[in-house]
């Protein structure tokens, strides 16, 4: 593999500037693979004199971002000519958004689910999915799939187009497998207990044991639906970034 290319894509890929240690550290075996023999005075010298040309041929006109040299390490960015056609471009993006815990359990059943009722969801989460249900939809995560064909007719939800978006998804054959996704819930909820002041050491109880793994959930074979027409989704921007905070009872306190 060219040097070259992964010097570029380790610098493009850095959300901070990178030293060159750390490239050394990360290329030193490729570059031995290619040249036996080399020292790791001669892999530093290789890893600079490419690093030059990089820096080089960015800097050209034709290059609306360039390599420079930031706090003893290696970034990109645009060029100062390029702002102001960058900024206008940020400001069209719609902005981060967080989901609290309930809201990704919620959004993991459906999407391992779906299409799925409130009531089947709030059976699977131990807990009742009407608000959260209410914020996915606001969040345009999910939409409706029709109604199941049983007394009382229930909408069925199925994820959006929104969803593969925000997730980097081409269709939900990419999901991963229950065992990543835990993980990442795992790790999104104690991150999230770091940042929070004064948030308890441990997950509590309602969090850890009501909530079970969509896979794990009753196995019968769903009736038959009937699907009507997807609403259309609004295209309007989120107006309060911040997390929400569903107040949830249980599930057997809400009639379906």
């Amino acid at each position: 593999m060219s040097l070259r290319a992964q010097l570029e894509a380790i610098i493009y890929a850095a959300e901070t500037p990178i030293s060159l240690d750390q490239i050394f550290s990360l290329v030193k075996e490729s570059v031995l693979a290619e040249t036996p023999g080399l020292d790791a005075a001669e892999i530093k010298s290789r890893i600079r004199a490419t690093l030059e040309e990089l820096i080089a041929d960015y800097s050209g006109a034709a290059h609306g971002i360039e390599i420079r040299q930031v706090a003893s390490g290696y970034r990109m960015s645009t060029k100062p000519e390029q702002h102001d056609v960058v900024r206008a471009f940020a400001k069209s993006l719609k902005p981060p958004f967080r989901l609290s815990l309930p809201a990704l359990e919620t959004l993991a059943v459906v999407a391992y689910k779906q299409p799925a009722t409130v009531p089947e969801i709030s059976e699977i989460r131990g807990v009742d999915s009407g608000g959260v249900i209410a914020t996915l939809l606001d969040r345009k995560l999910i939409t409706t799939a029709g109604r199941k064909a049983v007394i009382g007719r229930p909408i069925l939800y199925r994820t959006s187009r929104e969803f593969l978006l925000r997730f980097g998804l081409k269709d939900i054959n990419e999901l991963p497998s229950m065992e990543e996704f835990e993980k990442l819930l795992a790790a999104s909820f104690q991150s999230d207990l770091l940042t929070s002041e004064g948030a308890p050491a441990e997950m509590s109880s309602s969090s850890s044991s009501s909530f079970r793994s969509p896979l794990e959930a009753d196995s019968s074979e769903r009736e038959s639906s009937e699907h009507d027409s997807p609403e259309t989704e609004s295209v309007a921007e989120f107006a309060d970034q911040d997390e929400e905070v569903e107040t949830e009872a249980p599930a057997s306190t809400k009639p379906e």
